[in-house]
């Protein structure tokens, strides 16, 4: 079989590394692929963007299936144009992807649809805003409505703040139509986790569930980022709440989008946020939806995949995801991204990177923003590398990646240290 992945970044490296291990599988394409894919030799990149062009290259190479990484396709409407000419593609359609591509419509179908969500208010109106920040005083999130590559989120911690970022997404125009409109909702506290499911329309399955580490800085601390870590599973996400997480958010997620005539296909990534305690009846609610795996989380989940992922990805696109399964690996996975030089406001690119390990089943250096040049690799974006590795605890997971990330030097290099501190701060399960 030849498989097509469609992204650049450390997802889809992730993704097509798991892909190419099937043993029905010849050649894996990623369009347009990174430095990491490139030099990866069961990998091939192809310089493609557009949907006419990828499903061009599907029906040219006899392309089995194909898998979406990144939102920016779904919500240009690859999958609707690969499924009029009827080749094989697990994502959303441009419709569902709404749920991304737009904070308003996925805060309004949670709300219609009692998925438990944050209180919020939508603005085009700047001086709307403002006073609605007035009226509910701060810590408060301000979001633009649409992609913003993952820097449409300000958790203002004063009203300063709040106003600052209305005016920067309202006023300055910096990021584009995304900031047309904003979503201003409650800030809510708790601890978040990334629950990520495969959907074909109407059954679903749970991936391991992972945590990610947003802000920039060791401490939770600085800007927010695209994600600076992650490891899986997530301790805070217990069997009970697992269960609730399925019965009061994915699957009336699933049962709203049918009911609204938009049935989701594709990769369905909640981010929860869990309330304090230990209480197992405690508050979850949706801080967001992806239309797509998370990056980090995917490399840690993809780390600890023993399946075959082709033949779930072909029940997934079958509508029989409910004969699929996936095994396991027991072991935890923590991957630490390395992010170049003033990241994340004017990452600076060009940098030689040195030191890159040979991958190995149990600690991968998975690539984002990176370019190969006659055998060298350079920086080439913000979120450069994830050094992902397994352990037989989240201590010994984290002790291998940070061995590893020692050994990758370029100039400008930064990344957390503390990447799995709220794991560690856990007591040890009971047996």
């Amino acid at each position: 079989m030849k498989i097509l992945v469609i992204g650049s970044g450390g997802r889809e490296h992730a993704l097509a590394w798991r892909i190419a291990k099937s043993p029905r599988v010849h050649k894996v394409f990623v369009a347009p692929g990174n430095g990491g894919t490139q030099r990866a030799a069961n990998l091939e990149n192809v310089a493609l963007s557009s949907p006419q062009e990828l499903a061009d290259f599907a029906v040219r190479e006899g392309v089995a299936l194909t898998v979406v990484g990144p939102e920016a396709p779904l919500a240009a409407g690859v999958v609707d144009h690969f499924r009029s000419r009827g080749l094989k593609i697990f994502g959303p359609t441009k419709a569902a992807a709404q749920l991304e591509s737009s904070k308003d419509y996925a805060k309004a179908f949670m709300v219609r649809h009692h998925i438990p969500t944050a209180a919020y208010g939508t603005f085009t109106d700047p001086q709307a805003a403002h006073a609605y920040i007035d009226e509910q005083g701060a810590p408060i999130v301000v979001k633009a409505d649409g992609l913003a590559a993952g820097k449409g989120v300000v958790v203002a911690t004063s009203l300063e703040e709040a106003h600052a970022a209305v005016d920067a997404m309202l006023g300055d125009g910096s990021l584009g139509e995304a900031g047309a409109r904003v979503v201003i909702e409650e800030c809510l506290v708790g601890e978040e986790a990334s629950f990520i499911v495969m959907c074909d329309g109407r059954h679903v399955l749970a991936l391991a569930t992972s945590q990610d580490h947003k802000r920039l800085q060791d401490g939770d601390l600085g800007p927010n980022t695209g994600g600076m870590g992650a490891y899986s599973p997530a301790p805070v996400v217990t069997p009970e709440i697992h269960h609730r997480i399925m019965r009061e958010v994915i699957l009336p997620t699933m049962q709203g989008m049918s009911r609204d005539g938009v049935p989701y296909t594709g990769f369905l990534y909640a981010g929860v946020m869990i309330a304090p305690g230990d209480d197992p009846d405690r508050a979850i609610k949706v801080l967001e939806f992806n239309c797509r795996m998370g990056d980090p989380e995917t490399q840690p989940i993809m780390m600890r995949v023993k399946s075959d992922l082709v033949d779930v990805l072909e029940h997934a696109i079958d509508g029989t995801l409910d004969r699929a399964d996936i095994v396991w690996d027991r072991r935890t996975a923590l991957g630490v991204v390395l992010a170049s030089h003033n990241y994340p406001n004017t990452p600076r690119t060009g940098d030689l990177i040195e030191g890159l390990p040979a991958d190995a089943d149990d600690c991968m250096v998975f690539h984002a923003g990176t370019t190969m040049t006659d055998g060298a690799i350079n920086t080439s974006g913000g979120r450069v590398l994830c050094v992902t590795a397994l352990g037989d605890s989240v201590r010994m997971a984290r002790e291998r990646a940070y061995d590893t990330v020692e050994q990758v030097r370029y100039d400008g290099r930064q990344y957390r240290s503390d990447i799995g501190w709220r794991a560690l701060k856990r007591p040890p399960a009971k047996k």
